[in-house]
């Protein structure tokens, strides 16, 4: 007889058989999906309803850093240069422009290029300074009325 000219060969025909056991499923079903998305949405929902509670102690220590080290560079240059702090009158406006009383010793501006006047805490009120402070009695007061925005209250932030 004569050679067989099909294409068909024994190795084809197994290549073609699944393997015991396995699932020709390739591709996930919709209620997988759902699933994966459900999940996702809810962890997504805790982080949304977190975040005041995060990026708000990040606003205090802002504020905290601020009124401790920030300005402490700023107003300890200016007293050296200038002789002594910066009045409650003069207030922090002093840093940014010399005061008529004290223009020649003044050699600033003693702030960071780009700082504006008034200077503002991260919850958007300008900080409040005063000089002889009432805290720090040899030294000034420099505070952030903090999130409500009302001096004298417990959520102030100052340098005492």
């Amino acid at each position: 007889m004569y050679p067989s000219l099909s294409m068909s060969s024994p190795d084809r025909t197994r290549s073609r058989t699944r393997p015991a056991g396995r699932d020709l499923r390739a591709a996930f079903t919709l209620v997988e999906i759902l699933v994966v998305l459900a999940i996702i949405g809810l962890l997504a929902g805790l982080a949304f309803s977190n975040v005041d509670k995060i990026f708000g102690g990040a606003q205090e220590s802002t504020a905290k850093l601020f009124v401790n080290e920030s300005m402490k560079t700023a107003l300890t240059t200016y007293r050296i240069t200038v002789g002594d702090y910066p009045s409650s009158d003069e207030g922090l406006q002093a840093l940014f422009t010399a005061p008529a009383n004290k223009a020649d010793r003044w050699r600033g501006p003693y702030v960071a290029d780009g700082t504006k006047f008034p200077i503002v805490d991260p919850w958007g009120h300008p900080y409040l300074y005063r000089y002889p402070g009432t805290h720090n009695k040899s030294s000034y007061d420099l505070w952030s009325v903090g999130k409500d925005g009302t001096d004298g209250t417990e959520d102030d932030i100052g340098n005492w």
